[in-house]
């Protein structure tokens, strides 16, 4: 007979073991600064989520942060295209035991790092307990070798979607002004809060005519939000719409590397900016020790 899964109260439990995981680092000598850990999500494809990544990313390492992305669409390769790099290796070979994470890792523009993932392949699009645990040993490797992880989740609702979002210390939820795309992203934000308990988002509206669509599409969002949910969600910033985006994704180019003069490049660096303030003043979830183990716990006890 099937059993009816409970939510996993994750938020409490986990908070509640996150002081013990920074006394244990503190006593092993590992008393470093830790990485900040931003997923960069959607609830619905095309909203330019990967490009928003990439463009944060390249502008963070231009101020002299260590950036590496996680390319979390692990059955449709996306950050590798966008950056025009031909990995050998990806997270398929990783998961499949045949390659290191240290032999998969390769270094894009402006030395962000990228873990790419594989296309076309379906058995890694649902990570299993023992493949969870494996990824956490393996990033051990990269500890303290940078300041920001940037997680690029596919797009929709999947269980890999919520896994990543929340692991992460910060979610920043991508839409664009289109009323399917922003009630796709409520639809995300609904599911994290209601089964995971998460109550803090960072909107960022993409292709807009002007920051007042933008704010708009914030108005929006966070009126039905709180009426019916128990979150907040900031305002990052917006993107002005440039039809050399698709020129940029065709050139595999990202804009701030095309033109860094533009307003979409100023745009983008304008958000880098917003939310190197944001991980200075929010207080974050836990170390990096928290966050990988809320990586591993994330689906035990369902």
């Amino acid at each position: 007979m099937d059993m009816v899964k409970e939510p996993i109260d994750q938020a409490g439990t986990l908070r509640s073991l996150s002081g013990n995981f920074a006394r244990s680092a503190l006593a092993a000598g590992e008393g470093r600064k830790f990485p900040q850990v931003i997923s960069v999500t959607s609830g619905k494809g095309g909203v330019g989520k990967t490009a928003v990544a990439a463009n944060i990313a390249i502008v963070l390492a231009r101020s002299g942060k260590k950036v590496l992305i996680i390319d979390a669409d692990l059955g449709l390769a996306n950050v590798d295209v966008i950056f025009g790099l031909t990995p050998q290796f990806n997270l398929n070979h990783f998961f499949a035991g045949e390659k290191t994470l240290n032999e998969i890792v390769v270094e894009g523009p402006e030395g962000v790092c990228i873990l790419p993932a594989g296309s076309g392949l379906q058995s890694t699009t649902h990570l299993s307990p023992e493949q969870r645990m494996r990824f956490l040993d393996a990033m051990e490797a990269f500890h303290g070798d940078f300041d920001i992880i940037i997680i690029d989740t596919e797009a929709g609702i999947s269980e890999n979607v919520t896994y990543f979002n929340v692991a992460a210390q910060q979610i920043l939820v991508v839409t664009t002004p289109d009323p399917t795309a922003i009630t796709d992203a409520y639809a995300i934000m609904k599911l994290l809060s209601t089964k995971y308990h998460e109550k803090r988002f960072n909107l960022i509206v993409n292709s807009v005519v002007d920051p007042d669509e933008a704010l708009d599409v914030y108005k929006k969002l966070t009126l039905v939000a709180n009426r019916y949910l128990d979150i907040s969600i900031d305002y990052l910033g917006c993107i002005p719409y440039d039809k050399r985006m698709r020129e940029s994704v065709s050139r595999q180019k990202v804009m701030v590397e095309l033109y860094p003069k533009s307003k979409i490049s100023s745009a983008f660096e304008d958000l880098a900016e917003s939310l190197t303030a944001m991980i200075q003043n929010v207080q974050a979830k836990g170390t990096q020790q928290f966050f990988w183990q809320r990586l591993l716990s994330f689906g035990q006890g369902e």
